[in-house]
């Protein structure tokens, strides 16, 4: 019997410690109540008393959740909830005498049945998410182009099954698709505003335009600002802009020419111990559509480390609400000074899952590591 109910258990719960379980269920529970107090008013209005405020509360956080659901399936949570708390009764009149038992079991079952519906709901998206991930991940290189001098490595995370965030290095090629001889790296990161499928189709149309444009500009400059006017024609409503790191990498002169819209500084962390921020640009991407940007230009020396990242790395949050922070990204920066970029960006990473421990990730992160190899 002890066999069979540790069998059970490890099938249940996937061999997970309970104490993980509770952590998950702590984090999920935590998104849930953000998810639905959005919708609520959690503030005391004057002259209302603390248990007129309580009810209210409970009220609204309840009609918030069920009006999650279709409405043939709320009539069905409305009956299952009846059937649970109405204990039954015995009705007697002289010889007359009527008898309602306890439905709590019926209602048990109705709400298994819901249960069962919306799982399936849930298993259908779930599939179709696994799929458009897939996808996703064709769209982003999976190793970075070969270039004699420089290392690179490059990650992302979403907070969901796809992410808003992009990345992009590529060899800058010809009208005709065509590499041409020494071509500049191009190197791109960008943050949808938003997550999970809205950004990510969004960035999916970024990636695209990015790859065509880049065939018929000829400075980065020039790139940015179509590739802004292109983002402003797909922000219908104006509720989805997109901050984003462009730059043009040279491989003989090693000179780094840059574009920041709105994106999260890069750091540049010299070979001397020097940190540079690379912050020359403009407004984020699909907001304006006649912005002006600048260029900012630095050149790398062998040795020089450059990281781009997005807002999830920085403001990731451990189970207190306290950020990662840009101080202890540095910081691990300049423990893994001199390091090859794959272990920086793996040093880094670990960093933040080791801060955030088992609390749910908020929002999509996304790292980019350039490292010129010393001479």
């Amino acid at each position: 019997m002890a066999h069979r109910i540790r069998t059970f258990w490890i099938r249940i719960s996937e061999g997970i410690a309970v104490q993980q379980l509770w952590s998950q269920l702590h984090g999920e529970a935590r998104a849930s109540y953000r998810l639905y107090s959005r919708e609520v008013d959690l503030t005391r209005a004057q002259g209302e008393t603390r248990g007129h405020t309580a009810r209210r509360i409970i009220s609204s956080l309840f009609w918030a959740m069920v009006m999650k659901l279709a409405p043939a399936r709320r009539v069905l949570f409305v009956i299952a909830l009846a059937l649970l708390i109405f204990p039954g009764f015995e009705f007697r009149v002289r010889d007359f005498e009527f008898q309602l038992p306890n439905l709590s079991f019926f209602g048990a079952i109705v709400l298994v049945v819901l249960l069962a519906l919306e799982l399936a709901d849930r298993v259908t998206m779930k599939r179709d998410l696994e799929i458009a991930k897939e996808i996703q991940t064709w769209l982003m290189p999976a190793a970075p182009p070969q270039v004699a001098g420089m290392e690179m490595a490059f990650a992302t995370r979403p907070a969901n099954t796809v992410a808003g965030d992009y990345y992009d290095a590529f060899l800058h090629t010809n009208a005709d698709g065509s590499v041409r001889p020494d071509a500049p790296l191009l190197l791109a990161v960008a943050d949808v505003a938003g997550k999970s499928v809205p950004a990510a189709l969004l960035m999916a149309t970024l990636q695209a335009s990015l790859r065509t444009l880049a065939g018929v500009c000829i400075s980065p400059l020039e790139l940015v600002e179509r590739w802004n006017r292109y983002c402003c024609d797909q922000n219908v409503g104006g509720q989805r802009f997109t901050t984003a790191f462009l730059a043009e990498l040279e491989p003989k002169t090693r000179q780094l020419t840059y574009i920041n819209a709105g994106h999260n500084w890069p750091v540049l962390c010299r070979v001397s111990g020097a940190i540079e921020r690379l912050e020359t640009g403009g407004l984020p991407l699909g907001l304006l559509r006649d912005t002006r940007y600048e260029f900012g230009q630095v050149t790398l020396a062998p040795g020089d480390l450059l990281l781009v990242f997005t807002d999830g790395l920085v403001e990731a949050e451990n189970g207190k609400e306290e950020e990662y922070g840009e101080s202890r990204m540095l910081v691990t920066l300049n423990t893994y000074s001199g390091r090859t970029a794959a272990e920086v960006l793996r040093g880094l990473m670990t960093s933040a899952d080791q801060f955030v421990g088992n609390a749910a990730q908020h929002d999509d992160i996304t790292c980019l590591v350039l490292r010129i190899v010393p001479g």
